[in-house]
């Protein structure tokens, strides 16, 4: 019989950044139900129950210092946080930077501010959430595809630099995901209805079908995963003949 045990986080103790909402509340409230004792890092300082909440912008790096200075422990590690920002609201350069300094950046200095914490718990897991702007072209949001690529670079050279100190990182790459980020392409009847049928599953994703891969990769269960990028997708990336997802065809 398999151990499921090695999916339990009981005694172990997790950050989230962008736990205030959408994926980064899901995961946080999921790795809290599998028994781990969760701080969630946002901006408005808000977080599931049984989440305890910490102000902090990603953007500043002496927040991100300081916010790590109220965790005693740390075996888990999840970057959630992220922005897209419209075009058209900023010269596009400023969107660009302002993208790649919260997406890739930020991401960078939240795991530097948390090494020392998992190097002293003896190794951890660390999670990035990328997406399918990683390995797809995607137009119309330059910043947010080249982060999101360079987030998947980062996860495979820390895992290599980590290692050493039983350190996991790994990543985990949505597709579409009904989130406020996402909410004008949802709405919108053609938009919501292409992305659907672009998965091979026929459906867009939410936030709590993230939950189950989180835990996977946060937990001993995946003990001999690193340098790896798990996409849940709905099938997304993987599909190649256009087919039908209609149940009823």
């Amino acid at each position: 019989m398999p151990d499921l045990t090695a999916f339990s986080l009981q005694g172990r103790c997790a950050l989230v950044t962008g736990a205030s909402r959408g994926i980064g509340a899901a995961i946080a409230a999921g790795l809290a139900a599998a028994g781990a004792t969760v701080f969630g890092l946002s901006r408005s300082g808000t977080a599931p129950q049984a989440v305890t909440a910490i102000a902090c912008d990603l953007a500043d790096d002496a927040a991100i210092r300081r916010a790590f200075t109220q965790v005693a422990r740390l075996d888990i590690l999840v970057n959630a946080a992220g922005i897209s920002l419209p075009a058209g609201q900023a010269d596009e350069l400023q969107r660009f930077r302002t993208t790649v300094a919260t997406d890739l950046t930020g991401v960078y200095a939240t795991i530097l501010a948390a090494y020392p914490l998992l190097k002293q718990a003896g190794g951890g897991s660390i999670i990035n959430v990328t997406s399918i702007n990683s390995v797809r072209g995607f137009p119309g949001n330059p910043g947010y595809v080249a982060a999101k690529a360079g987030l998947a670079g980062l996860t495979r050279a820390l895992a290599a630099d980590y290692a050493r100190d039983g350190i996991r990182v790994n990543a985990l790459a949505p597709g579409y995901v009904a989130t406020e980020m996402t909410a004008g392409s949802y709405a919108d009847p053609a938009m919501h209805e292409d992305r659907r049928r672009h998965t091979m599953l026929g459906r867009w994703g939410q936030p709590d079908d993230m939950v189950g891969a989180a835990i996977f990769l946060a937990s001993p269960a995946s003990a001999y995963v690193t340098g790896q990028e798990l996409f849940v997708d709905g099938g997304w990336t993987a599909k190649g003949l256009a087919i039908s997802t209609d149940r009823t065809s």
